[in-house]
């Protein structure tokens, strides 16, 4: 196998990470709410019902921005349903999912999720713009955020909360270029509709940050397209775009999806490229940035065969849904995902990790019983740990393989971040199933000398998957031989492997 190369060098930034970069996502979708993160039942439970075994995984996790309520349940969402108190709160039918919502857990609840949490869990809240629109978003953001003397914050006071909830980062709607959504719009339909909600947001409180709906994947017949004209009408008026995607193998094509961050790195320049477009036609010296507030790997195709299965009377409530069981081979994709968001942090200054318990998640849960990491918690564990500072420019000179979707790509992804202290992480995805790849780092103008850790998430079996009955089956593993001399770090990375090296 030949060497795979780069160069480090302070000299050559991409940007400093956002710790929103690290942010995740809950809704109200099968298990994440309802026994993920709140059952009152449990041995664990809190006195609010929260699952305290998983506030510790959500802590460890590392997470910050959580975005709620949603997702394509957002469409449906009247906010008043979850608020005041829970035995009097309604029961809905979610369109969504298919299922029936008891709004046992809303909007108060959240923001005691999130306190519970600590101080980098900052709440990102999605306002209805599919069923509903200016003046209901409005009426939440005055309950939420006012302190006092009017009818509804006066309202939140009544219900407990003296304290406003201070959101900052609203999203306005949820893949509204999609016909699956409730309320979907044409793009200048929903251009209008957002640049008057955010205009009105904005009176109430000029400090806002808003994300406008850009496309839910760069496969959308309308993608580009949808952004310059939703743009066009909100450029001044947001903070944001937002962009989604999920990945899967096809048809067995397991080269193809370990290339995944291939599509998801010319989704956010292509993104990028048409904010700045747009900025220029306006004259603007505005930079929109960028939201990816979902992304993860996930198997959509069983969604999408259990949805056509779906009987029209039933509606469950938290049924479990979407809770794909992730493999060694899932982990690795998936911090290949992670490496593509650092290596774009000057414009990506906002990401959520769909989603955070039960649903393609991070983190497990039994009704009644443990909780527990899937695979995919430990790259993003580690990221958040060890990813925040500058992002170093980093360029690969590495091997290639041919992929049946993306062509000819690198057997190395990789990125590197500096902290503020000097030290130095270096994120490293070897693509290769079958061979292990020999890398060489020039690092130049640093003052590194050791290796502090070089661990690595791989496999002999890339379908080892932890599970209820084994828990911890997947962990990462020091490896040996990683070394640092005369301004070169030497490595080998493990076949089909995240490797995580910290220099210092």
């Amino acid at each position: 196998m030949h060497t795979a190369r780069f160069t480090l060098d302070p000299a050559f930034t991409v940007g400093e990470v956002n710790p929103r970069l690290f942010g995740s996502f809950v809704e109200h979708l099968g298990r994440c709410v309802y026994t993920g993160i709140f059952e009152p039942d449990h041995p664990t439970a809190d006195e609010a019902g929260l699952r305290q075994d998983v506030l510790d995984l959500v802590r460890e996790l590392g997470v910050t921005a959580i975005r709620y309520p949603g997702g394509n349940f957002v469409s449906g969402y009247k906010w008043e349903d979850s608020v005041g108190p829970a035995e009097e709160r309604p029961r809905r039918l979610d369109l969504a999912w298919h299922s029936t919502e008891t709004n046992r857990f809303g909007l108060s609840e959240y923001i005691d999720f999130l306190r519970k949490i600590g101080p980098q869990a900052e709440p990102m809240m999605a306002v209805n713009l599919g069923t509903r629109g200016v003046a209901e978003a409005l009426e939440l953001q005055e309950y939420a955020n006012h302190p006092a003397g009017t009818a509804l914050s006066d309202l939140r006071v009544s219900h407990g909360d003296k304290d406003p909830f201070d959101i900052r980062l609203w999203c306005l709607g949820n893949e509204m270029d999609g016909p699956w959504q409730t309320g979907h719009k044409t793009a200048e339909e929903y251009g209008r509709i957002a640049a008057e909600t955010a205009r009105a947001m904005r009176q109430i409180d000029s400090r806002v940050e808003l994300v406008a709906c850009g496309s839910s994947g760069q496969g959308m017949p309308t993608f580009a397209e949808w952004e310059a004209t939703v743009l066009k009408e909100t450029y001044d008026l947001v903070d944001y775009v937002s962009l989604h995607a999920y990945y899967e193998p096809h048809d067995g094509d397991v080269d193809s999806f370990l290339a995944s961050a291939v599509d998801m790195e010319s989704f956010i320049e292509n993104v990028v490229a048409t904010c700045d477009h747009v900025g220029a036609r306006l004259k603007s010296k505005k930079k929109i940035n960028l939201s990816f507030d979902e992304w993860n790997v996930w198997y959509l195709s069983r969604w999408e065969q259990h949805a056509q299965a779906i009987e029209p009377g039933d509606w469950p409530q938290a049924p479990r849904l979407l809770e794909d069981n992730y493999s060694v081979l899932d982990a690795v994709v998936f911090g290949s995902l992670l490496i593509a968001l650092l290596r774009h942090a000057d414009r990506v200054t906002v990401a959520c990790l769909a989603q955070l318990v039960n649903v393609i998640a991070p983190i497990m849960t039994e009704p009644g019983g443990p909780a527990w990491r899937q695979t995919t918690f430990f790259p993003f564990a580690q990221a958040s740990r060890y990813g925040r500072g500058q992002v170093l420019d980093v360029r690969v000179d590495s091997p290639t393989y041919e992929t049946q979707k993306y062509g000819e790509a690198d057997l190395l992804h990789a990125t590197a971040v500096r902290a503020d202290d000097g030290t130095v992480t270096v994120f490293a995805v070897n693509r290769s199933r079958t061979d292990a790849l020999p890398l060489e780092v020039a690092l130049n103008g640093l003052d590194l000398n050791r290796v502090v850790e070089h661990s690595a998430l791989a496999d002999a079996d890339p379908d080892a998957r932890n599970t209820l009955d084994d828990p911890e089956r997947v962990t990462p593993h020091p490896v040996e031989g990683t070394r640092v001399k005369d301004g070169r770090l030497t490595a080998v990375l493990e076949p089909l492997s995240w490797n995580v090296i910290r220099l210092s």
